[in-house]
């Protein structure tokens, strides 16, 4: 066999091999991690930002907080070089709960970068918050509005379809009693026989089970590079054998 016919044969292994490894990595939109909590619970909300431009950093990040069923309390973590905010406002309509009427409540928290500071292109950053009482409904979006450094904004605002196809700009959403749905745009579990996750435990049982998941892609590609090698090693040496007998 030729050099240049099995370098190419393994290039085009390695390049399974990436294919495969492919869905680990992260989603180029902006989420917010877990992505469910149960209800009355105070739970620790993280905003996954990925900077998406190749000539602009990422100096602000708006997050609207719902209003219809709000939180009663939020906080935020300090984030180094960032300036943070939270504003609370007079609600339109009083909303009741079972520790009485709300009047008003936060409904917007705003990251905004000190003098020299970006989330630059090829890097993330994560802001965190802590929101409670989560309210006891289906699901909650929380658009987030990005700022990039030239001016431009992007709105991450559109609601997920009952499909499950995500839109191009996804609205970051908390679900509740409602199961979060698939790839494939059916929910995990019907929502009647969903437990009730646990806001402590939920980001952590997300990480182990992707971390298992990609080592395991990871394992499989790996194998079939390796199968693919040897393959090819012992079909060039068939050859030369034949040519030389």
């Amino acid at each position: 066999m030729k050099k240049s016919t099995f370098a190419a044969s393994v290039a085009a292994a390695s390049t399974a091999l990436l294919l495969l490894s492919a869905p680990l990595a992260a989603s180029a939109h902006v989420h917010v991690d877990p992505d469910q909590a149960a209800p009355g619970s105070y739970t620790n909300l993280t905003f996954k930002v990925p900077n998406e431009s190749a000539t602009a950093g990422t100096v602000k990040l708006v997050v609207d907080l719902p209003t219809a069923t709000p939180f009663t309390s939020v906080s935020y973590l300090p984030l180094a070089g960032w300036t943070t905010t939270v504003d609370t406002e007079k609600l339109a309509k009083p909303v009741k709960t079972d520790d009485g009427t709300i009047t008003e409540a936060p409904v917007r928290v705003t990251w905004t970068a000190n003098s020299g500071v970006q989330v630059a292109p090829g890097q993330f950053q994560q802001f965190t918050v802590s929101a409670g009482a989560v309210p006891d409904t289906g699901s909650i979006e929380l658009p987030a509005h990005q700022h990039y450094s030239d001016g431009t904004v992007v709105d991450w605002d559109q609601p997920t379809p009952a499909s499950g196809k995500e839109p191009e700009h996804p609205a970051p959403t908390l679900y509740i009693d409602t199961p979060a749905p698939s790839e494939d745009g059916s929910s995990a579990l019907l929502a009647t026989d969903a437990p009730k996750p646990q806001a402590a435990d939920s980001g952590t049982t997300a990480t182990v089970v992707s971390i298992a998941v990609g080592v395991g892609g990871l394992a499989l590609g790996a194998i079939a590079l390796v199968i693919a090698v040897f393959a090819l090693t012992r079909a060039g040496r068939g050859a030369e054998r034949k040519v030389q007998g």
